[in-house]
């Protein structure tokens, strides 16, 4: 009898479905039985492999995508940008769009925001909503969140990162972390480590201390990885010790990997690998973006070219680099494909939700600081006003596109114009003048905002025109600030100076000249100047507050939500007032940048300079007013290893109900090495009905007394008198203690 090649096929089919429904469970293959240990199934899977196929998981095969195993069933992994929302579909080889009309996001409020909120329930809330959002996109791995510190205001990039104190970093990035990854989705904390300027990002040597490295500037990391549990890290473009920081021995061997117990996947940022031998031998794992610098095209289709390719498996067949080295990483990479990819009890995920869009304006209601509000401003009584002047481009902007990788496709995006108009309704006129012209682009990687900012007034006409609106309204509220432009709040570049852009002085300027019931409002990720503060009665950062911006701010700037925001980082007055300045210590040409100001970053540089910020660190108001009661210590004298708390009873004073941030700081002053005045060490935000008075209790661990030692390359904890500062702001110090260590 003759058979046909059709009849072997189904013979074959049901002789492999007989085999496999008689043979014992234990006999299939340990990787894809997901009641095993994620341990056992990395290792099954790795003896599996071949040589070739080991080399094809540690590189991309596509802009961001890696290659799985489809032999063994194997899937790909899939990352997406982040951190502040799910950037749309690319074309393959090409940061073009792919033209899809589903991969439309909610914009959720930039890092900066969030950490503003003080807020840890906030942090849940937006890693479990941006966590739903990628999950239901189908990408394991969402690059970010971004913790690196904030060192100077003129950092392209503040704006994606989470301020200027590594306690307040920590503390708000483990629950982003930890909630994303309940929705079967990576966090891809980034950028690891001292990425601290745009300017010759892929080119400057950071020059530091090893006690500024780790009080600093890898705390959030660390807090990440050991209390979050991390499942990736991605490597920054810069030099840290002559190597760059995707391949560094110091950085990802010694630290991240050793010191720390990293069990997770180093990812390089998008054109951060440059050789292929130290690319093997320090720390990298999983290689993306090469032959470009992360914003521009690179070679199409020259994946197998990446240093962790071709070129290696060529030293693997010829015995010159180590196949124990290589499943280090292979395991790395499968240990994060089977809490990803090949995780089948993850949830199905949301997108574009109501809850959503709730959670991103409640975030941002949140993170919004009131600077200043001199006569009770704000809020604005919609009883008493009949006219409202709206002046600035910022008010009719959207800010969802561009800045870099963080550019979204948000499905809507509530401009505050168009929030104000929404809360206002027939209760009052508002109208609308440009004031100045900024960034007119609305493009960016293909992604439009549809919007026509052409103008051809002149910048007289538009001051002139914004004044007569002033003139004849009973508020004005003026939107400037920055915007996600190159040399503003942007990726790959840094800003020229503090000072705002556009003439927009000169329109603030004028129109508090013009009406008294001005109220500034600053969109922006970074500090300004503000020559004119003293002529403005409020003042308020609004931040790039993501899809519901104009809601959010609305709700702040008539009463519906009390404001509660606190800055994560300080304004200083001038730009010679940041240490990195005013040492010399930053300059966008230079190629080795020293970190002079060693430990002393943000406030601890003002605090010792004696200098005062126009807007200090945790400052915030509020439309309340609390008062604090005396601090207490549970001990007066502990012996060393031993905790102390300290606690403080809070009271809302004001009329309204609202939330307060309490902040602790502790001085060490009896130290054999220099220490800042006082550190950031507790924060607890707590809701106060009018008359109403909570106590706030802080835990003082032995943790938060210790400085590093870099002769002993270790914590140390001395012997003397520490003081506890609790206040609502770094320069606004209620209440203070002492107690002893022994």
């Amino acid at each position: 009898m003759k058979l046909t090649a059709r009849f072997y096929v189904l013979l074959s089919l049901a002789a492999l479905t007989a085999s496999c429904s008689q043979a014992p469970k234990s006999e299939g293959p340990v990787y894809l039985d997901d009641s095993q240990p994620i341990e056992a199934r990395v290792e099954d899977a790795l003896s599996r492999m071949t040589l070739e196929e080991k080399v094809k998981i540690i590189h991309a095969q596509s802009k961001f995508s890696s290659a799985g195993v489809p032999r063994l069933g194997i899937p790909e992994l899939w990352t997406t940008d982040g951190p502040h929302g799910i950037r749309p579909e690319v074309l393959w080889d090409e940061w073009e769009q792919a033209g899809w009309t589903n991969d439309s996001c909610v914009a959720f409020p930039a890092l900066t925001c969030l950490a503003a909120t003080w807020n840890e329930d906030m942090s849940v809330l937006y890693g479990k909503s941006i966590g739903e959002e990628a999950r239901f996109r189908e990408k394991d791995i969402l690059l970010g969140p971004g913790v690196n510190i904030y060192r100077t205001p003129l950092n392209g990039r503040n704006f994606e990162y989470m301020g200027e104190d590594p306690y307040l970093a920590s503390r708000m990035v483990v629950p982003y972390v930890q909630e994303v990854q309940k929705n079967g989705v990576a966090v891809c904390v980034k950028h690891y480590a001292l990425n601290n300027q745009e300017a010759k990002r892929h080119e400057y040597d950071a020059i530091l201390s090893d006690r500024a490295l780790y009080e600093i500037y890898l705390p959030a990391f660390k807090a990440a990885v050991q209390d979050g549990g991390a499942w990736s890290i991605m490597g920054a473009y810069n030099f840290y010790k002559g190597q760059h920081a995707c391949h560094n021995e110091y950085l990802l061997n010694d630290i991240l990997k050793g010191e720390w117990g990293f069990d997770g996947v180093v990812i390089s940022d998008w054109g951060g690998t440059h050789d292929t031998d130290q690319a093997i031998t320090n720390g990298l794992d999983l290689e993306f973006g090469t032959w470009t610098d992360g914003l521009t095209m690179g070679a199409t289709n020259g994946y197998d070219a990446y240093y962790l390719a071709d070129p290696y498996l060529k030293k693997l067949r010829e015995g010159s680099a180590s196949e124990d080295i290589l499943n280090d990483k292979v395991r790395r990479v499968l240990r994060l494909m089977f809490r990803t990819a090949m995780n089948n009890d993850k949830p199905s995920g949301s997108l574009c939700s109501p809850e959503h869009y709730d959670a991103a304006r409640k975030i941002a209601g949140e993170g919004i600081v009131l600077l200043k509000n001199d006569n009770d401003v704000l809020p604005v009584d919609l009883a008493s006003v009949k006219k409202i002047a709206v002046i600035g481009e910022n008010a009719i902007k959207m800010m969802t596109v561009g800045g870099g990788s963080s550019s979204l496709k948000a499905q809507h995006e509530c401009i505050p114009l168009e929030g104000i108009m929404a809360a206002v309704g027939d209760k009052a006129e508002v109208v609308y003048e440009r004031g100045y012209v900024g960034d007119v682009s609305g493009n960016y990687n293909g992604v439009a905002t549809g919007q026509d900012l052409s103008e051809s007034r002149s910048e007289e006409q538009l001051i002139a025109d914004a004044v007569a609106a002033a003139k004849n309204a009973d508020v004005v509220l003026f939107f400037g600030g920055l915007n996600k432009a190159s040399h503003q709040d942007c990726e790959d570049s840094d800003r020229y100076h503090l000072e705002l852009p556009y003439a927009q002085d000169k329109v603030i300027e004028a129109l508090a000249e013009a009406n008294p019931n001005l109220a500034v409002v600053i969109i922006s990720g970074n500090a300004v100047a503000m020559p004119w503060v003293d002529k403005v009665n409020a003042i308020v950062e609004g931040w790039y507050s993501g899809s519901q911006m104009g809601h959010a701010i609305a709700d702040v700037l008539f009463g519906k939500v009390n404001p509660s925001g606190k800055l994560p980082f300080t304004f200083p007055v001038k730009l010679e007032d940041n240490g990195a300045h005013a040492l010399n210590a930053y300059d966008p040409q230079d190629l080795t940048v020293e970190y002079k100001e060693d430990i002393y970053v943000g406030y601890r540089w003002a605090d010792k300079q004696q200098i005062k910020p126009l807007f200090a660190f945790g400052h915030g108001l509020s439309y309340t007013e609390f008062t604090y009661g005396d601090a207490k210590v549970s001990k007066n004298s502990v012996k060393a290893g031993a905790d102390v708390s300290v606690s403080v009873d809070v009271t809302n004073t004001g009329k309204v109900a609202g939330k307060e941030v309490v902040q602790l700081y502790i001085g060490d002053e009896q130290s054999r090495l220099e220490r800042p005045v006082k550190e950031l060490k507790g924060f607890s935000k707590i809701a106060l009905e009018p008359g109403e008075t909570k106590t706030v209790t802080f835990s003082i661990d032995p943790e938060k007394l210790m400085y590093f030692d870099d002769e002993k390359h270790e914590w140390v904890l001395e012997d003397g008198k520490f003081t506890a500062y609790v206040g609502s702001a770094s320069d606004d110090i209620r209440t203070q203690v002492s107690f002893e260590v022994r």
